[in-house]
């Protein structure tokens, strides 16, 4: 509902379709049921009605402009706001995310091997700390049918933005063998990913965020670079939670290994400064949940990553920054602290399909507000003149 001295204008995501989510439906239920109307417009695209809706998603979600162009890696992004891994683990909805306004999107995360994820219930909304917790285990269909399914979509016009593949481990392989775990997904998905994220820092397949110690992250970002013929950009997506020595660490092995950029960051296993002490659906103290925090909760903390990798490498590095973004000073905040890119997952689910479009349009006006010719003359530019954070 509207608030007293609200002056917006009524957005009926906020001020009703968020009010009939977020009582009494499960999470995952309702984004079963959003990406499976998602999917529906994605197959019919051509077709009426979908065809108007698609081009009325787009006109309304959309907002194009050349200040908010960049090319990188050899890629054109029409602007700098992403989704997120986690949202389309199976792609399912490839081609609908240019409608909804964003610049590139990141299916996954993928494992080879399918698997069913965590026991449910798995995701819970915190909305008083506008927040999610996730445990889901990176439930997915696997690599062989994510692989046929972007072939089919490329065949039938593409995806119409650059598209990501986040590639996790299978559960049921051991530790041991997630080189070859990550191999075989990336073999698999190399011809339909515009870029690749090797993800080893999510809390919720058991050991895997020992994998970002340099003993352990080396030899897979050396396998996948000796497997990546077709050259594509390969990024590694660390969890907020390491501590600076064990970022530089990664940050070398980044550098070494010639990678593409580093996306910080994943969810936080913290639980500090909670506004919500219980979980309405199992009863039991937040604290004693397992799973990752995503959110405003992750905001300031991924920010603080995103600043620490651009002074470590002299912003020669890029980075795709992601955690607690809402609004366009969250984008820019974390822009001017050396993002080249920013994606959202939590912050879309409750500002609604409308957020990409007001965070583009604010970008613009902080470009014009302190007289910088395009976004990419932002970045970093924090560092520069720290007082214009």
């Amino acid at each position: 509902m509207l608030r007293r001295g609200d002056t917006r204008k009524l957005d009926i995501y906020q001020d009703l379709v968020r009010q009939l989510l977020f009582t009494g439906t499960d999470p995952e239920w309702a984004h079963q049921q959003s990406l499976g109307i998602l999917q529906w417009l994605d197959r019919r695209g051509t077709q009426p009605p979908a065809s108007w809706l698609k081009q009325q998603l787009q006109h309304s979600c959309g907002l194009a402009d050349v200040r908010l162009q960049q090319s990188l890696w050899n890629l054109e992004f029409p602007n700098p706001i992403g989704l997120a891994a986690g949202f389309d683990k199976d792609g399912v909805a490839a081609g609908m995310w240019s409608s909804l306004g964003f610049g590139f999107a990141e299916l996954g995360t993928v494992t080879y091997h399918a698997q069913p994820g965590n026991p449910r219930p798995r995701l819970f909304r915190l909305p008083q700390d506008q927040a999610v917790l996730n445990r889901m285990g990176f439930n997915n269909q696997g690599a062989a049918r994510l692989a046929a399914r972007l072939q089919q979509r490329q065949q039938e016009g593409g995806m119409g933005l650059p598209i990501g593949i986040n590639l996790g481990k299978s559960k049921i392989t051991a530790l041991s063998d997630a080189v070859g775990d990550y191999v075989a997904s990336f073999h698999q998905l190399l011809p339909w990913g515009d870029y690749f994220v090797v993800n080893v820092s999510s809390p919720n397949t058991p050991g895997l965020r020992s994998l970002q110690d340099a003993e352990q992250l080396a030899p897979i970002l050396s396998a996948l670079q000796s497997e990546n013929q077709a050259n594509k950009p390969l990024l590694v997506k660390i969890a907020p939670d390491l501590e600076e020595e064990a970022i530089a660490q990664v940050v070398a092995l980044a550098q070494q290994y010639q990678l593409a950029g580093i996306i910080a960051t994943n969810t936080t296993i913290r639980r500090e400064g909670l506004l919500t002490s219980t979980l309405g659906t199992t009863g039991k103290p937040v604290t004693e949940e397992a799973g990752g925090i995503s959110g405003a909760p992750l905001r300031r903390r991924s920010t603080e990553v995103i600043r620490l990798i651009w002074q470590q490498t002299q912003g020669q590095l890029p980075i795709i920054g992601v955690g607690g973004v809402f609004t366009a000073k969250d984008a820019w905040e974390k822009i001017t602290a050396g993002a080249s890119l920013v994606q959202v997952y939590t912050g879309w689910i409750y500002e609604g399909p409308w957020m990409v479009k007001r965070i583009l349009a604010g970008l613009l006006d902080y470009l014009q507000q302190h007289n910088l010719p395009s976004l990419s003359s932002a970045i970093g530019w924090g560092h520069r003149f720290p007082g214009n954070r």
